[in-house]
């Protein structure tokens, strides 16, 4: 799935390697892609980390089933789609300015969108009538969001020096702050959930950083 700056969103087939659908909005959408993919390196299976940098402007996001599209753009309000038809299900009011990210939940119901009013609203595709929550930044829009596969975290990027990482299982009420210098690229979780990666694009100090999940273990969790 690929949009652009032309107003159009394309799905491509990838095995046949041609166009098998196209479809157009009233103003621009423009993707950004951050996913792992398995590969097979020297007989061994690996994961391979693929485009963690986000264009910082318009996307577009499949559901986990493939039915539905979320459209973010160059317009306050989004759209949930159907992905095969290109028909608008429901707009997405309540944004304030124009868009530049969009992620889904791995149970399909939930997904987040992510603003220039320095916001990142939560919704349900079963209730689109208002955002389930509203999540703020500090300093400017919101510019990549990534959940963990197991559904239990999500992490929202700034432009510049801040990542915020959720607990989506309860509610987004709890928040770890990480706070660098350095412009971001985008953000990425392993798909054990493991470690969040953030690309640092910054001239001098780019980078690629690697935070690992804390646990706290008791004595007794060994008998477990």
């Amino acid at each position: 799935m690929a949009s652009n700056n032309d107003c159009g969103v394309r799905d491509f087939d990838m095995e046949r390697f041609h166009l098998s659908k196209h479809f157009s909005f009233p103003w621009p959408v423009n993707v950004s892609i951050s996913y792992y993919s398995k590969v097979v390196h020297e007989g061994a299976p690996a994961y391979a980390l693929l485009g963690i940098m986000d264009d910082g402007n318009r996307h577009t996001s499949l559901s986990p089933d493939g039915k539905l599209l979320v459209i973010v753009g160059d317009n306050p309000d989004g759209i949930l789609v159907d992905s095969q038809t290109g028909k608008t299900i429901r707009p997405l009011c309540g944004h304030l300015d124009f868009s530049f990210a969009s992620a889904w939940h791995p149970d399909g119901n939930i997904f987040a969108t992510g603003n220039q009013d320095k916001t990142c609203r939560i919704w349900d595709a079963r209730n689109l009538s208002k955002s389930v929550a509203v999540l703020k930044g500090n300093l400017g829009a919101i510019r990549s969001i990534r959940f963990t596969s197991d559904g239990r975290f999500m992490a929202m990027a700034e432009p510049a020096d801040f990542v915020h990482v959720y607990d989506a299982k309860n509610g987004y009420e709890k928040e770890q702050e990480i706070d660098f210098f350095g412009e971001i690229s985008g953000v990425s979780f392993s798909p054990d959930t493991e470690s969040l990666f953030i690309g640092v694009w910054d001239r001098t100090y780019g980078s690629l950083l690697q935070y690992n999940r804390c646990r706290n273990y008791l004595y007794l969790d060994s008998l477990l």
